[in-house]
């Protein structure tokens, strides 16, 4: 049996370069930058320079799937899909997943939490990103990878149960009013109270969601707070509630996967993704809105 390590959370750079060396053949690292406001900017950014033999998966075209105006704006990709896509990669059942991007890991978290969804425990996100890679002058370069399918050798990964609940608008809606069912909203903190709202054409909030900014995971550096930190945090954010109960959202169902990871690190586990989130609420007109600070 193998002794290698496993990182199901976080992976520091350190870490990683330790793995480039010692396990490569069960290592596959993808970089998911992206750019909300410029689609093209992540994969240029990468072209440009990214971690030695990384990926990269593109948000709009393989993170998520078809728009239809009314499930939000990044809904979640077909899982079939998404799970050949990764084994076009050389993705394995025994493989180690290490997602990373350049924003503070709003996008390596969307890859984190969408592995777990088909049931691959084995991925973590690169604490700190790309500039804490660079910042150990580990080195980065502009070779883009063959994919193994090229080859003909593509990985083996299967859809396994997910180990990432999910629930829906109408689930939502049954738990408005209900403290023990907390929905808690990943936007910035204007975006929240329905202040300058430029993705979406309703500013405002789910009733009764309590704002937790995905920012406010991170330190100075970019880098995940520390657990015990991130433990307290979000146990004022549930204010009693079990995390199992909680419900995670934000604009398009992409950084609520950032507080998704940050109360794994607490080792608060078990909250679910609202996938649609508040771009696919207020797709619907018939669905309350409130506005104005926290509850």
């Amino acid at each position: 049996m193998s002794e290698r390590a496993h990182y199901a959370t976080l992976i520091t750079a350190p870490q990683l370069a330790a793995l480039q060396h010692s396990a490569p053949e069960h290592l596959v690292v993808i970089d998911c930058s992206f750019d909300l406001a410029n689609a093209a900017a992540g994969r240029d950014a990468y072209h440009a320079s990214h971690i030695p033999g990384a990926f990269y998966l593109h948000l709009d075209n393989e993170l998520s799937g078809p728009k239809t105006g009314s499930n939000g704006r990044h809904p979640l990709p077909d899982a079939e899909a998404l799970v050949a896509r990764l084994r076009a990669l050389g993705v394995n059942d025994d493989s180690q997943v290490v997602a990373y991007d350049r924003q503070g890991s709003m996008f390596a978290a969307r890859l984190w939490w969408l592995l777990r969804w088909v049931g691959h425990p084995d991925v973590a996100v690169l604490d700190g990103g790309l500039q804490a890679w660079e910042a150990m002058h580990f080195p980065a370069d502009a070779v883009v990878p063959e994919e193994p399918q090229l080859n003909a050798a593509p990985g083996n990964l299967a859809r396994k149960p997910s180990l990432a609940p999910l629930v829906t608008a109408d689930i939502v809606q049954k738990y408005l009013g209900h403290a023990n069912k907390p929905i808690i909203d990943a936007r910035a903190p204007d975006r929240y109270r329905g202040e300058n709202e430029t993705l979406d054409p309703v500013g405002g909030h789910i009733p009764g969601a309590r704002n937790r900014f995905f920012r406010d995971n991170l330190q100075p550096d970019g880098t995940f707070k520390h657990a015990d930190q991130l433990y307290a945090d979000f146990a004022a954010v549930l204010a009693g509630a079990k995390p199992e109960d909680a419900v995670l959202q934000c604009g398009s169902g992409v950084t609520a996967c950032h507080n998704a990871l940050a109360m794994e690190i607490a080792g608060l586990p078990g909250a679910a993704l609202y996938a649609g989130s508040w771009s696919e609420w207020c797709s619907d007109p018939s669905r309350p809105v409130a506005s104005g600070p926290n509850p």
